[in-house]
């Protein structure tokens, strides 16, 4: 659906930056699907082509989204430092974690199988499941700011604005699930775990 405002992504971005006081963050289109996020390093907003060129709801929401992450970073929301200061910790977590379990299970003869080894493999897992459970709520914020700007802003109108929560929405839940299906593993490979030990 197309927004009343008629203002694309990219444009919706940058008055939203703009109206929180932000003026050091650039919007900018990147390329790919669905490869819409804010890079607090460089201080980016990147939208994919639909979002940035986009003159409808659901490129309005997924703008205002990343918009709210990068309101965020200024604000130092506390959900959004701790993540910050996880993201390297978890690249080596989720890189590894794998690898030493196999080892510590001693999947296809690798490794042996060791309890020591298993565990530390389950600690490196626990970081990354961590890491998901604490996306849940940066992510449930930025789209909160989100919401609550496009509707001040009178970007969207009522009807608008339900569509671009139910965008959102559908959008969470995605996170929803791989935190889910993170803590689901690391269950298991704590069941896995506790098994051995007792035998």
């Amino acid at each position: 659906m197309p927004t009343s405002s008629g203002l694309s992504g990219k444009e919706i971005a940058e008055k939203m930056l703009k109206q929180n006081g932000i003026y050091d963050v650039q919007v900018i289109s990147v390329p790919g699907y669905l490869s819409d996020h804010y890079d607090p390093t460089k201080k980016t907003v990147n939208l994919s082509p639909e979002v940035y060129e986009g003159r409808n709801v659901a490129a309005a929401a997924v703008a205002a989204h990343e918009c709210g992450h990068a309101v965020q970073h200024a604000t130092a929301y506390s959900m959004l430092m701790l993540r910050s200061r996880l993201v390297p910790v978890t690249q080596l977590s989720t890189t590894l974690s794998q690898w030493v379990i196999i080892a510590g299970l001693g999947i296809f003869g690798f490794g042996g199988g060791n309890q020591t080894v298993l565990l530390i493999g389950i600690i490196l897992f626990a970081v990354s499941t961590l890491f998901a459970v604490i996306t849940l709520p940066v992510e449930f914020d930025a789209s909160a700011r989100a919401l609550k700007w496009l509707d001040t802003a009178n970007i969207t109108r009522p009807q608008e604005l339900d569509q671009a929560k139910d965008a959102l929405k559908w959008a969470a839940l995605t996170y929803v699930v791989a935190a889910l299906a993170s803590i689901a593993m690391l269950v298991q490979y704590i069941f896995i775990y506790q098994s051995r030990s007792r035998d």
